[in-house]
């Protein structure tokens, strides 16, 4: 990923200021854990939580083993067997590691994928991120009508969270589909289901 929304959203921008930090460097990132260890030392397991009822074991083994071989640390994943465990788990705030989200937007905009999920007291902010200038730039946005302003405010509400790295996105979903040659016109929309009204028959 190069930014925490989505690249079929009008209004996605894959070069912002800041967003070298998404980028994969494990040089880059033993030295600052060497300067984080300086600091206070770790010490124990860093583990992520993750429902074992989906799809996400392999790339939580994966993350896992990165952080063991490229910062020389103790890295797990830690399986709920369910996602509502784990959900009750993170919005209960009784989680003690890191853990698994991932975001389906009701609509197609950007501010969709930032203030439910980063703004202060929102809804869906499972870290209870908070940040005053991020909250004024999306309130900002959404106080015009002009798309290219809102987006404009919401790249920079971006910006910041680039800084502050209140989560760490990872990837994009994508969608596999198939048809058969009975229908035309098989096109996915911006959330990844087909658009029903524009198939037709073959």
């Amino acid at each position: 990923a190069t930014d925490f929304t989505s690249p079929v959203i009008d209004g996605h921008a894959d070069d912002l200021a800041g967003a070298e930090v998404l980028k994969f460097d494990p040089e880059k990132a033993k030295e600052l854990w060497a300067q984080a260890d300086a600091i206070s030392p770790w010490d124990g397991s860093f583990e992520i939580a993750y429902n074992s009822d989906g799809p996400h074991q392999l790339w939580v083994d994966a993350v896992s083993n990165q952080l063991k071989n490229n910062l020389g640390i103790d890295a797990s994943g830690a399986p709920y067997p369910t996602f509502a465990e784990v959900r009750t788990a993170i919005t209960d705030r009784a989680i003690e590691t890191a853990f698994r989200t991932g975001w389906q937007a009701d609509y197609p905009g950007l501010f969709n994928f930032l203030g439910p999920l980063y703004g202060t007291n929102a809804g869906s902010n499972d870290g209870d991120y908070s940040n005053p200038e991020f909250d004024k730039l999306l309130a900002e946005g959404q106080s015009t009508t002009d798309l290219d302003e809102q987006n404009a405010k919401f790249q920079a509400a971006q910006e910041i969270l680039l800084q502050d790295l209140p989560a760490t996105p990872l990837w994009y979903a994508t969608v596999n589909g198939a048809w058969s040659e009975n229908v035309e016109n098989v096109v996915f929309g911006w959330n990844s289901v087909p658009l029903y009204h524009q198939i037709t028959k073959g």
